[in-house]
């Protein structure tokens, strides 16, 4: 769903950006939220605060690492990037945390609803699972892309979503 765009830097240089209808990093934080959910390990004295700052934290790691990524990849090897561009990367990289965030809070909120660690965490994955499919409907949206193309992409990441569902039957049971 990503689209690119050029814009003219201030010396009249054209730099490629992202543009803010891309949505990778959020469908992606999920995904990788979901995945955290799935190879938490045995709970400690704290099992819900862990899982939080485990989901959080995690989401910031591989927000910085997509930073590094776009700013020393193919970046770098035209020019170095300036203080506006690293603003730029940081700011179009941050769905990956910002996935991580509703998962988190489902943890967070888990015991006033009545739910064991267990319980929080299967909430947690299905708040990550609706997190990954309503990012890919959103930038489909966003683009103005047909129904059936929402639809399509929808249904991959819900796919996708129960799979991640599945691995953890597969691997808890």
């Amino acid at each position: 769903m990503a689209t690119s765009g050029r814009a003219e830097s201030r010396d009249g240089r054209a730099v490629e950006r992202r543009a803010r209808t891309d949505y990778t990093g959020g469908v992606y934080g999920s995904m990788l939220a979901s995945s955290v959910i799935i190879g938490a390990g045995a709970p400690g004295a704290y099992p819900r605060l862990e899982i939080v700052l485990l989901l959080l934290l995690t989401g910031l790691v591989f927000w910085i690492a997509h930073v590094h990524a776009q700013l020393f990849g193919a970046r770098l090897a035209r020019r170095s990037p300036d203080r506006r561009i690293v603003l730029e990367v940081c700011r179009d990289e941050w769905p990956i945390v910002k996935a991580a965030v509703p998962p988190a809070a489902a943890v967070a909120v888990s015991p006033l609803l009545g739910l064991d660690v267990q319980g929080s965490l299967w909430l947690a994955l299905a708040v990550a699972v609706a997190g990954q499919v309503g990012w890919s409907v959103a930038a489909a949206r966003r683009v103005h892309a047909p129904r059936g193309m929402v639809a399509v992409t929808a249904s991959v990441n819900l796919l996708l979503g129960l799979l991640i569902v599945a691995l953890k039957l597969y691997l808890t049971h």
